[in-house]
């Protein structure tokens, strides 16, 4: 099969997947994809319990895909940049030392707080994961997928500065996470010994490096784009930025995904504002909304159809049940830490730990982490428990988060409107 013959059948599955979830299912595209992926494959490895050699052959067509090497190299740059580009800057500093926490100290706190529970939970159940590889799965479930994340918070319908430092931390934390999961690699497979000078350089020069890089090409392309007239060739510039500036940044050893976004923040408020007309914004815009919305449902898809690739052994399935809760209270934990130490300098909505526990999303990047483990007795448990909270992260936790938040708004405004008269006309209503 060439290239171009499965990038053909992939979209012609994914269309057919959109057809039968507005038909049936009526999900958002992105997660109605993923469900129907899911279902499609879940029936065709039951459809295909007495014949083996089927299992088989499908699982030799769906390895061939390269679901790790499709997310760094190639999906992400695109989808990150197209979810910077979208940001507005000035909003962003208002939040900007609870999503620096939250990026940072949280990722971490999280990364503990897995790791342990993971590494007690496989050891209750009978199937025991190493404490270095249980910090290992922290790390790389911990980060909230910006892509995942940014999809949802469309329709959610939270309060704007809450949708701005649950989006803003997303787009953050994937450095920290990333350090952190290769550096725990590094100890467990005895490649690397712990230092936390060397653990603070890689940070710096992954973090920073990013940064540096991403201001540097993008406010070049900004100059670029600045120069020229044609709507057609700046969106070519874009393009260029998002595609060369990810291999640049892999090639300086920097952050590839904070670079570039990074690089989306540049030229969303400053290369659009004061490099293009409001037509060319507008072209601008549509083209990487669209472009944001066709890879979003790409990358869904072969979430959904990534099972069919992966060995789930009984025990995968409940051990991976069983980490859900591990892994929401986790994350509870590391946002409401950080938050909390917060409160003494600003004030911190009633329900943000609450909402921003469920609204921690987790994605591609996750399994894509999952799948560069290197090979290890457990690596199998670890590769489906992932895939397991990633997938009830898609299917239930962003189903459900919109009407999480009209439920936790009603209920703080709810006595505003039942004692009136009582708390008098200055009374505030809490906000989520």
């Amino acid at each position: 099969m060439t290239m171009f013959q499965g990038v053909g059948i992939l979209l012609s599955l994914i269309a057919v997947f959109g057809l039968l979830n507005q038909r049936f299912l009526k999900l958002p595209d992105t997660l109605g994809i993923t469900a129907v992926g899911l279902i499609v494959s879940l029936c065709f490895l039951v459809a295909s319990y007495g014949n083996p050699g089927l299992v088989v052959v499908a699982r030799k067509v769906v390895s061939n895909v390269d679901f790790a090497d499709i997310v760094f190299h190639g999906l992400l740059s695109f989808l990150l940049f197209a979810s910077a580009l979208h940001v507005d800057l000035t909003r962003m500093r208002t939040v900007k030392l609870p999503v620096f926490l939250l990026a940072t100290v949280g990722v971490v706190i999280s990364t503990a707080a897995v790791g342990a529970g993971f590494h007690l939970l496989t050891l209750a159940m009978g199937h025991p994961v190493g404490w270095l590889w249980s910090l290992v799965f922290g790390a790389l479930i911990s980060p909230t997928d910006p892509i995942a994340v940014m999809s949802v918070l469309k329709s959610a319908g939270a309060a704007e500065d809450l949708k701005i430092k649950i989006a803003g931390e997303s787009l953050f934390n994937d450095g920290t996470g990333v350090v952190a999961f290769l550096t725990l690699v590094g100890l467990a497979t005895g490649t690397a010994e712990f230092s936390l000078t060397q653990v603070l350089a890689t940070l710096l020069r992954e973090v920073g490096g990013a940064i540096v890089v991403g201001v540097t090409l993008g406010y070049v392309a900004f100059l670029m784009l600045r120069s020229l007239k044609s709507y057609a060739v700046q969106i070519m510039v874009t393009l260029a930025l998002a595609t060369a500036g990810y291999s640049a940044s892999e090639l300086l050893h920097v952050s590839a995904p904070l670079a570039m976004v990074v690089m989306g923040l540049v030229i969303g408020n400053h290369g659009t504002k004061k490099a293009m007309s409001a037509r060319t914004r507008e072209h601008l815009f549509g083209f990487w909304g669209l472009l944001d919305e066709l890879l979003n449902l790409v990358l869904f898809a072969l979430i959904g159809l990534q099972v069919i690739a992966l060995s789930f052994e009984f025990d995968v399935v409940w051990v991976g049940l069983a980490a859900v809760p591990v892994v929401l209270l986790a994350r509870a934990i590391s946002v409401a830490m950080p938050l909390a130490a917060l409160r003494g300098f600003r004030k911190v909505s009633p329900h943000s730990v609450k909402i921003m526990t469920w609204g921690g999303l987790r994605g591609g990047i996750s399994i894509a982490l999952a799948l560069s483990v290197p090979d290890f007795h457990g690596r199998e448990m670890l590769i489906g428990v992932t895939y397991l909270v990633v997938v009830f992260s898609l299917l239930v936790q962003a189903t459900t988060l919109g009407r999480l938040v009209k439920k936790l708004t009603c209920c703080t405004v709810a006595p505003k409107r039942t004692d009136a008269t009582e708390d008098g006309p200055n009374s505030q209503p809490g906000t989520a």
